[in-house]
């Protein structure tokens, strides 16, 4: 049974809105994401979580760095639970837990913060 022109055009009609909706889906999900979790701002600076500049590797284990530290202690000044801080950062929960009680101890959001 073979499909006639006009059959094979309608399919890659619904095909092409099929495909059209999807991406706006996606488009409008990340969008989402994004109003539900934005990134945290410090003034005009976004901070980098995720930057090399955050750690540094001694015998074969990564440590934070002074940046790495600050960075991790202005995602608790906006709010970030112990769990988010550790997923962004890319640390353990108890190293983000380690950093949590030293960031209260250091005054919360009330600390002398760092330049970054």
């Amino acid at each position: 049974m073979s499909i006639s022109s006009s059959e094979r055009d309608a399919a890659r009609a619904a095909l092409g809105l099929i495909i059209s909706g999807v991406e706006q889906t996606l488009s409008g999900l990340n969008v989402l994401k994004g109003l539900l979790d934005p990134p945290p701002e410090v003034g005009e600076d976004a901070i980098d979580p995720k930057s090399p500049k955050n750690k540094y590797e001694v015998g074969g284990l990564e440590k934070l760095t002074e940046q790495g530290v600050e960075v991790c202690y202005r995602l608790f000044d906006a709010g970030k639970s112990r769990y988010a801080v550790a997923s962004a950062m890319g640390i353990s929960f108890g190293a983000a837990t380690h950093r949590y009680h030293a960031w209260q101890k250091a005054g919360g959001v009330d600390r002398k913060k760092m330049a970054l």
